[in-house]
């Protein structure tokens, strides 16, 4: 059986017990954020429990997960839905438990750390045999979610901290773009709607591709043909569609600055031996209007010719082609200008740079 029957065996039924128990309506009733996120209220998980109970303990694998770890995430998006919670919180729990357990049921961990999430008995998550229950996990960390103010917007590396209070706490960020991927991937393919999975403060048509302070800036008296700015986050942090629009470009461009041979976008560049954008890509439009997104650390999420939506994630956060570290190097070009100051152009849109949630 595929994944895609599973888990449509799996959230058909959870769905249709969140609707009868009316979980689901604090999700879609009136309020300032998309339906997919708006916070629910976490109460006992006892159908999506049941669901389990009565589905394959084992599931296919898919890309860089096998069958069990496949199976948990399954496990945490249904928590999720039959809590009530937005779309977003499953991305933001499954990333923690990519983290915490490479989406392993663990037996134990650091110091009395157990299961998916490596929460601790000694702190009140509950005893061992529960926490080992990945409905129980799940609904745990949830729970504390909920209590984090402003979630729902926050870059997903502070809102996993928040909850798990980690001593690594930017490690969460790398595993962005992986979770919201696997998340994706169960929820078309179980009909649930995706919007909200990718972060949750796209209010306008146009959004920061990043959330993070301005580095280099526009064509600095040091840096005369830096034709865009640079957001410095974690490598691994998702970058979203500035606005929507079509894909016209998405490509490898890094060489050897000396020689012009092919450097690869398959390692991180060099910022005197590398040149070139490394994965890189472009969207147009409306009103002639191109964004550039460089330095991607792995192929992009789109393709050629793809119609994205504001707030779409288009790849993650990396360091390929000329770069010193993780960036995103974000350029703006209008067919009459040409290259533009991101920064001003970007404020008078009601999505100014530079800013980000702090812990």
């Amino acid at each position: 059986m595929t994944i895609r029957r599973l888990v449509s065996i799996t959230i058909a039924v959870a769905t249709a017990f969140v609707l009868c128990a009316g979980g689901l309506g604090g999700l879609l009733g009136d309020g300032g954020l998309p339906a997919a996120c708006r916070p629910g209220t976490a109460t006992p998980a006892t159908g999506t429990a049941a669901v389990a109970s009565g589905t394959p303990r084992t599931w296919p694998a898919t890309d860089r997960w096998d069958g069990e770890q496949v199976s948990h995430a399954v496990t945490i998006v249904t928590t999720g839905a039959d809590l009530g919670i937005p779309a977003r919180g499953w991305v933001v729990a499954v990333a923690t438990a990519m983290q915490e357990s490479t989406l392993r049921n663990l037996t134990g961990g650091d110091r009395d750390s157990v299961g998916l999430f490596q929460q601790r008995p000694s702190q009140g998550w509950g005893t061992p045999a529960q926490l080992r229950d990945p409905v129980h996990a799940a609904t745990a960390f949830y729970t504390a979610l909920l209590t984090v103010n402003g979630w729902e917007t926050m870059p997903l590396t502070d809102a996993a901290q928040a909850v798990q209070i980690s001593a690594h706490p930017d490690a969460y960020a790398r595993w962005e773009g992986p979770a919201t991927a696997l998340v994706t991937t169960i929820a078309e393919n179980a009909g649930l709607p995706a919007a909200g999975l990718a972060g949750c403060g796209v209010t306008g048509p146009w959004t920061p591709p990043v959330l993070a302070p301005v580095g280099s800036a526009f064509r600095s008296r040091d840096r005369p043909g830096h034709d865009g700015v640079d957001l410095s986050v974690p490598r691994g942090t998702v970058i979203r569609a500035a606005s929507t629009g079509t894909v016209r470009t998405v490509r490898c461009d890094a060489v050897h600055a000396g020689t012009g041979a092919p450097w690869g976008c398959d390692r991180d560049g060099d910022p005197d031996l590398t040149a070139g954008c490394g994965w890189y890509v472009d969207i147009d439009h409306p009103g002639q209007v191109t964004t550039r997104y460089c330095h991607l650390d792995q192929p992009p999420m789109v393709t050629v010719g793809q119609r994205v939506t504001v707030g779409q994630p288009l790849g993650v956060v990396g360091s390929t082609g000329r770069s010193s570290g993780p960036h995103l190097h974000f350029e703006v070009h209008t067919h009459h200008v040409g290259p533009i100051d991101p920064v001003p152009f970007m404020a008078a849109r009601g999505a100014p740079l530079g800013q980000r949630h702090h812990r």
